[in-house]
């Protein structure tokens, strides 16, 4: 062995990470975002060096002696192969790296990037599980008015500090059943982006029940990011997602998607769907959504409390664990025939450096992202909208609790514990503000479930890299 293998500073459980997933057993380097292709020697001699807990500097004889139970399974020759090959790892910087962030993170002061805007507290459908209470987030229904909008967009360009661009998600309740309004505020976004220097980009989020041809072909000229919220079949989708009168919107919503994309030429859209405990076999949703057409996919698990009878369980995620394999395996191999499609969170970024400390925060929610009511007021995220502890201040007068926009600022993945060993800290940052909120009560404490979940849809978004970089698709 050229290079001893440094264990001194290693977290056995913190910064690395091996699993199998179908055909391959994987092994991650959580700080650098390194993955690796092992074998099963390979794995048992790193099983061997976490059971004892090795924290030293290993020579080859010192790999031998700490190691024996592999030793003799594998032979000494074949052991010492594994260990020279660990310590060359390292020496790259891809293996047993160190956490360079941690005792020097400071979060960023607040400066502002984007806004989601509740034009519309109202709803042309019921969704079953909606967390917005049919559209006005538990107190009245309205519309946002102009003169708010144009106030929301004012604050947000105030804000924004040096930021280059800046960032507008029309949201609801259904935010084209205030249509006039978000065009409005889409002309004078770009007036003050222009005046500004900066660059300013929309999303809307629809149901796409009032997507109509004209209303596509605006959306489209307009250049905006597009999320058209489908469950999947048609059974799933209307059992969940119905109009005022109670019946399915599946056969009503599809066509006018199908359009959509269609016409805007497969760029700059999500389809994105929720499953829940009555549909746990969501991975044919995400594919039948294939079948219809679509591209781009997203398939989030339902934001419920426990009571809920559809809310994810725990005894559900054995299940899940094997749809997500299943998801990943239709993934490559669509993208071996020649009809690749897009999921979500399959799109993860392994790298470390900058991409990183903004991921160590999170989506931001709080501090370089607000919600905007239609009357103007200011909450940390849109899931948090109606709940008045978490009201931050209105878009007139900014923020007027800071003490509770620091609290946000703080909710960072060095700030909670649970997640300090968790080796995919990196990639969730902890998990969602809302959902740890209304799961545990607390920013610094994960909801088991989301964990769980994130973590099973990591694994499989490491391991389709893994094939894909190792040609190993077909």
């Amino acid at each position: 062995m050229t290079a001893h293998l440094c264990l001194e500073k290693v977290d056995w459980q913190a910064d690395v990470h091996w699993f199998d997933f179908e055909d391959l057993c994987l092994l991650l380097d959580v700080n650098s975002g390194a993955v690796h292709i092992i074998d099963d020697a390979t794995r048992a001699v790193l099983e061997e060096l976490r059971t004892h807990q090795v924290r030293a500097s290993l020579s080859e004889k010192d790999c031998l002696n700490f190691i024996p139970q592999s030793s003799r399974q594998w032979g000494r020759e074949t052991v010492q192969e594994v260990c020279r090959e660990l310590a060359q790892k390292q020496a790259e910087g891809s293996l047993f790296t160190v956490d360079s962030v941690g005792q020097s993170y400071r979060p960023p002061r607040p400066t502002l990037q984007a806004l989601c805007l509740h034009v519309s507290h109202d709803c042309n459908m019921r969704c079953r599980y909606c967390f917005a209470d049919g559209g006005p987030f538990g107190g009245a229904a309205g519309l946002m008015d102009r003169e708010t909008g144009l106030k929301a967009i004012d604050f947000l360009f105030a804000n924004a500090g040096s930021r280059p661009r800046v960032e507008v998600d029309f949201f609801g309740g259904e935010p084209l059943l205030n249509f006039q309004v978000v065009k409005e505020l889409i002309d004078y976004g770009r007036e003050k982006a222009q005046a500004s220097g900066k660059k300013i980009s929309y999303t809307l989020t629809t149901n796409s029940l009032a997507l109509t041809p004209a209303v596509s072909r605006y959306l489209i000229d307009n250049e905006l990011s597009v999320i058209l919220s489908l469950d999947g079949r048609r059974q799933v989708h209307d059992a969940n997602r119905r109009n005022i009168k109670g019946e399915g919107t599946y056969d009503l919503i599809v066509p006018r998607q199908q359009y959509f994309v269609k016409e805007q030429g497969h760029r700059d859209y999500w389809v994105r769907g929720t499953y829940t405990r009555q549909n746990l076999d969501f991975s044919n949703d995400a594919l039948h959504m294939v079948e219809l057409g679509f591209r781009y996919l997203s398939l989030e698990p339902v934001v419920a409390g426990t009571e809920a009878e559809y809310a994810i369980r725990g005894e559900d995620l054995p299940y899940l664990a094997e749809e997500y394999k299943r998801l990943a395996a239709a993934y490559l191999q669509a993208k071996a025939d020649g009809q690749p499609f897009s999921f979500f969170h399959f799109n993860i970024d392994l790298s470390g450096g900058p991409c990183l400390l903004k991921r160590l925060s999170g989506c931001g929610a709080g501090t370089s992202y607000l919600a905007v009511t239609p009357k103007g007021e200011l909450y940390p995220c849109h899931q948090l909208v109606g709940q008045q502890e978490y009201c931050l201040g209105n878009v007139r007068e900014g923020i007027l609790k800071p003490e509770l926009q620091e609290n946000f600022r703080q909710a960072h993945v060095y700030n909670k514990p649970a997640c300090l060993s968790c080796w995919a800290r990196f990639f969730c940052s902890g998990g969602c503000h809302a959902a740890n909120l209304a799961a545990t009560g607390r920013l610094d404490e994960p909801a088991a479930i989301a964990c769980e979940l994130q973590k099973m849809r990591l694994q499989a978004a490491i391991y389709i890299q893994a094939k894909e970089k190792a040609n190993l698709c077909n």
